[in-house]
Parts: C-alpha cells; sequence; structure tokens
C-alpha cells in the first residue's frame, strides 16, 4: 500500500510542478499547445494565468515533500485533493453553465477527478 501512496503524490505532484512550471514560463504558448486556448498578450491575463500557476506549483512541491517527509503525507493528501478536485468542480460547473468544451480540457478533467479520487482513497487508507 505505501508504493501507492508515493506512486499517487508523485504522479500528482510532478503533474502540477510540470504544468504550473510551464504556465508561468510561457502562459500564451502553453495555454495554446496544451487546452487550446488563445491569451491575449495583455498584462492582467498574463497576471492571472502565472498566479494560478505558482499555486499549481507550490501545491506540487507539497506533495513531493509528502513522500519523503512522514509528517507532511497527510497534508500532501489534502493539498492534492484541494487542487486537483477543485479544478475538477470547477470545470464541471463550467461545463454545467457555459456548455462543454474541447477535447483537451475533458481530458484534463478526466485526469484532475482520477487523480483527486486516488488521493482520497490514500488518504482514507492511510
Amino acid at each position: 500500500m505505501e508504493i501507492i501512496k508515493i506512486v499517487t503524490l508523485s504522479i500528482s505532484g510532478l503533474l502540477l510542478i510540470y504544468g504550473g512550471t510551464s504556465r508561468i514560463i510561457n502562459p500564451i504558448k502553453n495555454y495554446l499547445k496544451n487546452s487550446g486556448i488563445k491569451l491575449e498578450n495583455e498584462v492582467n491575463v498574463l497576471n492571472e494565468a502565472r498566479g494560478v500557476s505558482s499555486v499549481m506549483v507550490f501545491g506540487g512541491i507539497i506533495m513531493l515533500l509528502g513522500t519523503i517527509v512522514p509528517e507532511l503525507t497527510i497534508t500532501s493528501f489534502v493539498v492534492a485533493i484541494l487542487i486537483l478536485l477543485g479544478f475538477a468542480i470547477g470545470r464541471s460547473l463550467s461545463i454545467a453553465l457555459d456548455g462543454k468544451p474541447n477535447k483537451l480540457l475533458i481530458q484534463g478533467l478526466i485526469s484532475e477527478i482520477v487523480l483527486g479520487a486516488a488521493n482520497i482513497f490514500c488518504l482514507s487508507n492511510n
């Protein structure tokens, strides 16, 4: 069971660190490539994108720390659940209110639900 917890937190953390870092470095290119979203080169839009992206990076760091610092394991699972299911709930609400997004965003939603559920499973078996 311990290896499942390490793998779940590692995948969750690395995914958020990679995605967040990519969005911080070049949000216009990253959103277009990975989500099909064309961001305007406008300071307020870029500021908002980078702000959310840094939350992703720091959340991912906490998740990875939970794999090596036993005292942070529970906190890491809670952060993973909060971020991943937070995104999933927001996307689901958007689908209900705004309509169905493109395939890439649906894939993101599915990934967030699966990883969020895996983190819930690991936390409940801690």
